[in-house]
């Protein structure tokens, strides 16, 4: 009998030590993290975005209309300083060829130092980043009366992600009835406190997509933020593949670890 107990209780250890390892490992590699404060802010629509869960994968198509949508609209004002021209056309991205990479990124020019030292002018190249349209914050409040943030990380590092700078691009509403917003700021629910410095920036038909989709301001909210998405975790797909074949291998150490400790133990009477 008490041998009997101790082969259960090492057993059901053993398969313990194992399935915690398996969850712990798992949601390193889906990216699992623990929820923020609640904001003050509306709650944000959740969208069913392709990217989602932990077989989720990038719209390639989405996330090039994205991209149009950043370079003609939100980059006149934002920037993206993580974002090279070359990461366009990497795996799990929005697939532009190397040769169209080349021609968007020679749409731009950069300055740098020549054999002689002195600052010189050249179209940009894949390897150099996505241009800022200010050369530093204090220019850009001057312009704007406030700064940008940078939109490399902002689909990650806002909470509610994707969900609430869809929600934010759509948002934009007349204040309500009593409300008295300060100047130069604009009413949107979603962004906590409600009163945003940045007017709305999209607007129906703003667009021409290549691909004949319709240009709804929902549509190119999507849009963006999936490519938003994207920049921010560009290796997402590499990811969740990981975790699978994590998952995959720590089922099949599990079983394996159990049929050999009741071996072991079957041998012990």
């Amino acid at each position: 009998m008490m041998k009997t107990m101790i082969q259960s209780v090492l057993g059901r250890r053993a398969m313990g030590v194992v399935m915690a390892g398996a969850v712990i490992a798992t949601g390193f590699a889906f990216g699992v993290q623990p929820a923020s404060a609640a904001s003050e802010a509306h709650e944000p629509e959740a969208i069913d975005w392709s990217f989602n869960g932990p077989f989720g994968t990038y719209d390639k198509s989405q996330l090039r209309r994205g991209f149009k949508v950043f370079k003609e609209v939100c980059a006149t004002c934002h920037s993206a300083h993580l974002l090279k021209f070359r990461n366009l056309a990497e795996e799990g991205g929005p697939a532009f060829s190397e040769a169209q990479v080349k021609v968007i990124a020679a749409e731009y020019t950069i300055e740098e130092l020549n054999g002689d030292g002195d600052m010189e002018e050249r179209p940009r190249l894949p390897k150099d980043p996505f241009p800022s349209p200010y050369a530093n914050p204090e220019q850009a409040a001057a312009a704007l009366g406030v700064a940008p943030p940078d939109l490399s990380v902002m689909a990650k590092a806002r909470e509610g992600g994707p969900d609430y700078i869809h929600a934010l691009l759509m948002g934009y509403q007349d204040p309500p009835e009593g409300r008295e917003m300060a100047p130069g700021t604009h009413y949107n629910p979603y962004f906590p406190g409600g009163a945003i410095a940045m007017p709305a920036p999209l607007f129906a038909d703003q667009v021409e997509y290549e691909d004949g989709t319709p240009t709804t301001l929902d549509q190119e909210s999507q849009d963006v933020t999936a490519f938003l998405m994207w920049v921010a975790e560009p290796k997402l797909e590499q990811r969740h593949e990981m975790g699978f074949q994590v998952l995959i291998y720590l089922i099949a150490l599990a079983g394996i670890l159990y049929f050999a400790t009741r071996k072991v133990w079957s041998d012990v009477h």
